[in-house]
């Protein structure tokens, strides 16, 4: 994606959509923990508390008095986040918000919350009118520590959950609160962020503007820190010029604003070319088609059934000078998607392409009604019941769909429905308008190949061979990561992950299950290394640190693992009468341990953790490094991702150890 030097652009990553570019996205964050329990301050309520807003009502992306702020009024830098509580890309990025709290400070960025409910998101609009009350009733700080509870506590959104928060937040009298969910009293305030975000284009969650600036999706925290320090500039370019510090938020967000609506290609890039392999994946059309259409697809997804009437349009319109690719991108969340897939590829592995489109088309059809009618649906197509059920039992192609998985994740395909044009991008279930001029276009490029010698079959190859190809994993030096730290795992294991964590942090939390499975699936092969990264607004995660290495150092490292999992279990609390208590169940010596967690310094284990950290720059919780034995460097993953990705990076490193 090519990008403008003042960053006015309309850059995209995972995110919930709403209708303008309609698709299912893949999601990193595991299921929150099952206990309805407020989660600890991690983002906005660790700060200060927010200074007047003020009536911005008239700005580009505009500010009302009433919105929940956090941050100064004259900070040259305002953040505003159209977001839905139940969105999980919205939890996803939360923690790299809090490091950009932590990074700027108040008084050089300021955030600002808006309401964003998501219409497929059932609960998201209660959860948004709780919050709403919150704020009515107890004021900013509240609505902070509230909104961490809803963001870390997707799974339990209800109104007894609602009611729980909101008290352990600051509502000290809930019988207003909770007449006000059942009167809708907050309604209003919902409906007025609704209709601001159409205004402005927020047309999924989370959506940001940096003073104007639109940034879509849970980006990394890079492209939020290149926005950032661009409008730190601006600003001080503003001020130089005479604009008073609390009219600088209304001039930069109006000029940044209008330059992304007069940026023609502000929302997406449909002309980088990529090179998107088609393998054996199946084929609709002939091979003498001009163009080729690769699509990344989930049977259980809606946008993908929206998108196969735009397919059916383009197949009338362009006839037989066009074809279609499918490759499987299951999404985790769509419980049916996966043993759809591996009924399909029973169906086609028994009967051929000409039944796999029939059931292709089945699918679709009968979306609604997957859980009951897979196998009766593949038997229509030819196939053998007993066998698809034995695929879909047995996984039998979870190798081929985890290969067009992977195929998706190194071309950021991160929703479905995702289409390739000759390896141009359009994501979403777009209409024929969005597909027609490219396909013009290509079919322009492929007739003057064809005149000048090209095979028909050989025009996808030539079209896309100067396609960009996937982007390299990001590594680091493993050098300089302290050698005796806790582990799990063989010691002669070729594989070692670097966990760089945090014992108050929910997403740290979250990825342990992960971490579980890939000790369980890797046992002997792969060994899990701990290290201390306490992130300053985590008031706990410090001393949490100290009792756990403190522990390791009395009694060895099954006393330190027996912490770490009693602090990272769901609902587990860090506060230094239950810090003592865990000393007392292993009976540490009471002078050592008030000693350990009392000091003032950190220039042991802990220090040479958070030393290795700034070096590989890690800025955030969980952070991971995987390298093979005798590596030089590791692969980087940052955050609570899925199992796959890193799957993929211990393969890699498992190919390289020596």
């Amino acid at each position: 994606m090519k990008h403008s030097p003042s960053f006015v652009r309309s850059f995209v990553v995972a995110a919930c959509a709403a209708a303008v570019t309609p698709a299912c996205a893949r999601t990193s964050v595991a299921p929150p923990p099952a206990a309805v329990a407020a989660p600890p301050a991690t983002s906005a309520s660790a700060g200060p508390p927010a200074k007047a807003t003020g009536d911005e009502s008239g700005a580009a992306v505009p500010i009302d008095a009433a919105d929940a702020t956090w941050g100064s009024r004259t900070a040259p830098v305002t953040v505003v986040e159209f977001a839905d509580f139940e969105c999980p890309f919205c939890a996803h990025v939360e923690p790299t918000l809090a490091r950009l709290r932590v990074k700027y400070g108040p008084e050089r960025l300021r955030f600002v919350w808006k309401h964003d409910p998501l219409p497929f998101h059932p609960n998201a609009r209660p959860a948004a009118e709780a919050a709403a009350g919150v704020l009515a009733l107890a004021g900013s700080d509240a609505f902070w520590r509230f909104h961490d509870s809803l963001l870390f506590g997707q799974g339990q959104l209800g109104e007894a959950s609602f009611v729980t928060w909101a008290q352990a937040a600051g509502v000290r009298d809930t019988a207003p609160f909770r007449a006000g969910l059942r009167t809708a009293q907050w309604a209003p305030v919902i409906d007025a962020n609704l209709d601001e975000a159409k205004r402005v284009g927020a047309n999924g969650t989370p959506t940001f503007f940096v003073n104007g600036v639109r940034l879509v999706g849970a980006q990394p925290e890079a492209n939020f820190v290149s926005a950032i320090d661009a409008q730190l500039l601006a600003a001080e370019n503003k001020i130089s010029s005479g604009v008073a510090a609390e009219r600088l938020y209304g001039e930069l967000a109006k000029d940044n604003f209008k330059a992304a609506e007069d940026d023609d290609d502000a929302d997406d890039d449909t002309k980088t070319v990529y090179k998107v392999p088609l393998g054996t994946s199946p084929v609709r059309g002939g091979a003498q088609a001009r163009v080729t259409i690769v699509e990344f697809t989930d049977y259980q997804c809606p946008y993908c059934k929206r998108a196969e009437a735009t397919l059916q349009a383009l197949a009338a319109r362009y006839g037989g000078k066009i074809r279609l690719v499918v490759k499987n991108e299951p999404l985790p969340f769509h419980e049916h998607a996966e043993p759809a897939a591996e009924a399909l590829l029973e169906v086609r592995a028994e009967k051929g392409d000409a039944a796999f489109w029939a059931m292709h088309d089945a699918l679709f059809e009968h979306q609604d009604r997957l859980k009951d009618e897979l196998v009766t649906l593949a038997e229509r197509a030819g196939a053998n019941a007993d066998l698809v059920r034995s695929a879909i039992a047995k996984h039998r192609y979870a190798a081929q769909i985890q290969a067009d998985e992977d195929l998706a994740d190194d071309l950021h395909a991160d929703g479905t429905p995702h289409f390739f044009v000759d390896g141009r991008r359009i994501a979403g279930a777009q209409p024929v308008e969005k597909f027609a001029p490219i396909i013009d276009e290509e079919l322009k490029k492929a007739d003057a190949l064809v005149a000048a010698g090209t095979k028909p079959e050989a025009l996808y190859d030539a079209l896309t061979a100067q396609g960009q190809g996937p982007a390299e994993a990001e590594r680091r030096d493993v050098a300089g990561i302290p050698a005796n730290d806790p582990a799990r795992g063989a010691a002669s294991a070729r594989v070692v992950v670097h966990e760089f964590a945090d014992f108050q942090c929910p997403f740290c939390e979250r990825v342990e299950p992960t971490l579980a499975q890939i000790a369980k699936d890797y046992q002997g092969r792969v060994k899990i290394v701990w290290h201390d990264l306490p992130l300053p607004f985590h008031e706990n995660a410090l001393p949490a640190a100290r009792a756990a290495r403190e522990a390791r150092a009395e009694k060895g490292d099954a006393a330190f693992w027996d912490l770490h999992d009693r602090f990272l279990t769901p609902g587990a609390k860090l506060s230094r009468a239950d810090l003592d208590a865990v000393s007392q169940s292993w009976k540490l010596d009471p002078k050592r341990w008030s000693a350990a967690l009392d000091s003032g310094t950190d220039d042991g284990p802990i220090g040479a953790d958070r030393d290795a950290a700034v070096a590989l720059g890690m800025t955030g919780t969980p952070s991971f490094l995987i390298a093979g034995a005798g590596a030089a460097q590791g692969y980087l993953i940052v955050g609570a991702e899925s199992y796959a990705k890193f799957r993929r990076a211990i393969e890699r490193a498992l190919a390289e150890a020596k």
